[in-house]
């Protein structure tokens, strides 16, 4: 896809109590400084595929999701009213460019979440 602008990180939400993707959960995108940069919505696969720039700056950046408001729609109770993942950016994490020969392009970053009202769990994706 030359040309098309891609979020530096993006985020799955799989809610494995019920078996599906998580639609409609908020998500923050929060950079080192507590600026949050982005805000999105999960769509009907629990993806978030449009959450920021394209480069993120080196640092310890976050990524907030509403929980407690996803289970209220569902008329479920939760432990987690909203969950926190931090994560490094390193200064020299850069891979070929997608449609090389090019300049090398910083990694791209997935950050899925795997969520039950009473648990959580995360993992860096590709």
């Amino acid at each position: 896809m030359t040309g098309t602008v891609r979020s530096h990180v993006t985020t799955h939400v799989l809610d494995g109590s019920r078996g599906r993707p998580a639609v409609g959960v908020t998500v923050r995108l929060t950079a080192p400084d507590g600026t949050v940069v982005a805000t999105a919505v999960t769509d009907a696969d629990g993806r978030v595929g449009e959450l920021g720039p394209p480069a993120l700056a080196p640092g310890t950046w976050s990524l907030t999701f509403e929980t407690g408001a996803y289970y209220a729609a569902l008329a479920v109770d939760t432990f987690y009213p909203a969950v926190t993942v931090a994560f490094t950016v390193p200064a020299t994490e850069e891979v070929p460019a997608l449609d090389a020969p090019g300049p090398a392009r910083t990694a791209h970053l997935h950050v899925p979440l795997l969520l039950s009202p009473y648990a959580y769990s995360t993992y860096r994706g590709s």
